[in-house]
């Protein structure tokens, strides 16, 4: 049987009609590049007489250097490279190399042409060009048809270019009024971009900048003043979009643009950096929304990475709650200290099941491990500490909701108590070298069940830590943006339904990190430390969960009041106005990282706490939750119950 014939792909020949067509279309340009430098030397009259002789340059002159002039300048323009390049992105580079190869087309074409008058090549040039007519040829000609040839090839494409930019556009429909703040690179380069979209036709109504000169113009776009003006200029030509050019400014210019334009209904997008786009991580035509992180963002995380390398880095690390927000993001930050193994043990199948294949996909060189297992229970946590013998173990799962917690106070003393003393006496009894204990801010004179669990985690770890060669160490940081069941997925979520927006109080405050950041300190604390601290971590400055409500709202393109009802509920049982980040009587001390502070902590007695944790567990499922608290009470004496919410307000307040 012969063998199928093979399909031959239309690339090829698409490529091959695109070639001919340019090629057709410079040759149209050369010949009306010429034909316009004849007109110019003749003065617009296409016959000249002298004496009793006619002339007529159309066919005496015009025609042979034609044919002269096309093969010359067709093989420098393809030696050049002119049939290559894209005419519709068009730029100065291009103009410079169509000038660049004009020049050389003219002096191959003049060179061609005297060599042929001289006699050079006269059983050739005979034929194409005939002395008598040549002396009349004004020698302006030359010099007329290089300045044609770069007028009528840069021209074609410039109106190539704008054709897409501008004229093409303007058919999608109506135009949506954008505004650009800051006129540096991204500005120019955001600005580009907008008028070459063609989905959706935007109109650019101005820039404003604070170092640029007011009424100044890029691309014929006026500079409009500084962004204090941001709001009156919106205002004023009811501007939709505002893109953000400012890829090295601080979230809090940021976030105080955004707040002039609250109740205007604007969309925010941000811009990236042009250095990102040389170097390959972002394409200029990433323009994504502002997010509420670009408001409450901090300064990048500068990391000591050879201490981390040495505590993780070919080694086996275990993470307990693997598929939660922290412990999700602490795997990824550590996949990337390519530990020997990586051991991940999570009670949720689903959540373990993605942060694994992620993993894996992520990073195809790591040796993943994942245990699905509850860390309350004794014997399987053991079971898979011996078989995998971590070096390093980073205890991230706990229950966190404060009004869960509130209503189930036995859960929260198993899990977030039970469960780490659980986890500690494993690492006892394994040899685990470090173990790090997540903990929360919530922990600092705690009104909920959550907070004052994690408190006595604090306390039982650091009760331990002198029993055996495993290091106790733990890190105690605030709210996490973007972390499952905080509040900002929710107002997401509210404002995706068009409200109302839900706010316990007017005067709720908290401390915010990211994620990613949250998950980097973790490491550089845990590295630092050699047993028995409880390290903090630098939050900034607390902010207003009304506010965050607001800004929210504002990206979203909507009006707050308006368009989204932001409502008070009340505070919940066990919340506080605000939190706090030390106890009376603590202290914090620097550490080596600007962003990690170490407390100086009352001293407890080891046993009393001890055998606290042991009867407050041994009671769990026997008693009430209000003897449950009594009992904790006894070993956090800050603890505050209280639940009557106006009492809370008062205190707080």
């Amino acid at each position: 049987m012969g063998s199928k014939p093979k399909q031959q792909e239309p690339w090829p020949q698409l490529v091959r009609f695109r070639g001919l067509v340019v090629v057709a279309a410079h040759a149209g340009l050369v010949a009306a590049a010429l034909f316009a430098a004849f007109l110019l030397a003749y003065d617009f009259r296409f016959a000249h007489q002298r004496g009793d002789l006619m002339h007529r340059w159309v066919t005496d002159l015009y025609f042979p250097l034609l044919a002269l002039a096309l093969p010359v300048k067709l093989l420098v323009f393809l030696g050049t490279g002119q049939y290559r390049g894209s005419w519709r992105y068009v730029g100065l580079r291009d103009l410079f190399s169509v000038i660049s190869a004009s020049l050389i087309g003219t002096f191959g074409f003049l060179t061609a042409y005297f060599l042929i008058e001289n006699g050079w090549y006269s059983r050739y040039g005979r034929l194409l060009i005939d002395d008598a007519p040549m002396r009349y040829l004004r020698q302006s000609v030359f010099a007329l048809d290089l300045a044609m040839t770069v007028a009528w090839v840069a021209g074609a494409r410039i109106l190539v270019r704008f054709y897409y930019e501008d004229i093409q556009p303007r058919r999608a429909g109506e135009s949506r009024r954008a505004l650009i703040v800051g006129a540096g690179d991204a500005g120019e380069a955001v600005l580009r971009e907008l008028f070459r979209v063609r989905e959706e036709r935007y109109e650019c109504v101005g820039i404003l900048d604070d170092d640029a000169a007011p009424y100044a113009r890029i691309h014929g776009v006026e500079i409009l003043g500084n962004t204090s003006k941001l709001r009156d200029v919106c205002e004023r030509f009811a501007v939709r979009e505002v893109f953000m050019a400012l890829p090295h400014v601080g979230p809090r210019k940021i976030r105080e643009l955004v707040e002039q334009c609250h109740g205007l209904g604007i969309h925010f997008r941000a811009v990236p950096a042009v250095t990102d786009v040389i170097e390959g991580r972002v394409q200029i035509n990433q323009i994504r929304q502002v997010d509420i992180a670009d408001l409450l963002g901090r300064d990048p995380v500068n990391l000591d990475s050879e201490r981390i390398a040495r505590q993780i880095g070919d080694c086996r690390v275990l993470v307990t709650g693997a598929g939660g927000s922290i412990g999700s993001e602490l795997c990824r930050q550590i996949a990337g200290f390519r530990p020997r193994r990586l051991v991940l043990v999570e009670q949720a199948e689903n959540s373990l099941f993605e942060i694994d294949r992620e993993l894996r996909d992520r990073f195809p060189k790591i040796d993943v491990a994942p245990f699905v297992g509850d860390v309350t229970d004794e014997s399987r946590l053991r079971s898979i500490l011996d078989l995998e013998r971590p070096s390093a173990l980073f205890h991230a799962a706990a229950h966190k909701h404060v009004p869960m917690m509130e209503g189930n106070p036995g859960e929260a003393v198993k899990n977030n108590i039970g469960g780490t003393a659980v986890v500690a006496h494993a690492c006892l009894a394994t040899g685990v070298e470090k173990m790090v204990l997540i903990s929360t801010d919530k922990a600092v004179n705690p009104t909920s069940m959550m907070g004052c669990t994690k408190r006595v985690a604090e306390l039982y770890v650091q009760s331990i830590s002198d029993l055996g060669v495993t290091q106790f160490v733990t890190v105690r940081f605030g709210n996490v943006l973007g972390s499952s069941g905080s509040v900002v997925p929710i107002f997401r979520e509210q404002i995706a339904r068009g409200g109302p927006v839900t706010v316990t109080h007017p005067d709720m405050k908290r401390y915010f990190m990211t994620i990613p950041e949250a998950a980097q300190l973790v490491l550089q604390a845990g590295a630092m430390g050699k047993g028995g601290e409880i390290y903090v971590l630098h939050m900034g400055e607390p902010i207003k969960i009304v506010d965050l409500a607001r800004d929210m709202i504002t990206l979203s393109g909507l009006r707050p009041g308006v368009d989204v009802d932001i409502v008070f509920t009340g505070v919940r049982p066990g919340e506080k106005l605000f939190e706090e980040l030390s106890s009376e009587g603590e202290d914090v001390g620097d550490t080596a990282h600007p962003k990690i502070g170490i407390w100086k902590h009352r001293s407890g007695d080891p046993e009393l706490i001890q055998d606290g944790v042991r009867s407050v567990l041994a009671m769990v499922d026997g008693v009430s939750g209000e003897e449950l608290r009594a009992a904790l009470s006894r070993l956090v004496p800050e603890c505050n119950w209280s639940h009557d919410r106006e009492e809370i307000t008062a205190s707080r307040s």
